[in-house]
């Protein structure tokens, strides 16, 4: 590079808003991730409401296969109907929780968009400077072959 040709560094006008949206794009990754761990939990409530409601009804028909009395029977039923109502409701909750996790994934991909959007320009205004640059850095060499070359014919 020649020395003559006054250089500017790069400077990123946008740089803020480009670590705000790296920032945004960091926190809609990691509120993925919670909501992710979340579903994982809600699965885990659902296999565990199903197995309470497998397990009462084999105890209810134990029991009739036993000829258990009215009141055992009626205390099996119940406890099946609890069961059944808490696994509905640990489904419903695991559709909440999945719809939560389908948003997330969405934020998540729009925080990455609006990222690579400002990325995409901080390139391409650097190429720019970069180009600039090198055109100065020509014009300079060029000014200073033509002062040769005038020498050399003048001489």
């Amino acid at each position: 590079m020649n020395p003559d040709v006054e250089t500017t560094p790069f400077t990123f006008r946008l740089e803020r808003v480009r670590s705000l949206r790296e920032r945004a794009e960091d926190e809609a990754r990691e509120a993925l991730g919670h909501q992710l761990a979340h579903r994982v939990r809600g699965e885990a409530l659902l296999r565990q409401a199903t197995d309470v409601v497998t397990a009462a009804r084999d105890s209810g028909r134990d029991a009739a296969l036993r000829g258990a009395s009215g009141a055992d029977l009626l205390a099996a039923q119940a406890w099946l109907e609890r069961a059944e109502r808490r696994r509905l409701d640990a489904a419903a909750d695991l559709k909440r929780r999945e719809i939560e996790v389908e948003l997330r994934r969405k934020a998540l991909a729009t925080a990455a968009r609006d990222r690579e959007a400002i990325d995409r320009l901080e390139r391409r205004r650097r190429a720019d400077h970069e180009a600039e640059m090198g055109r100065r850095e020509q014009a300079a060499l060029d000014e200073v072959a033509l002062t040769v070359h005038r020498r050399g014919t003048s001489g």
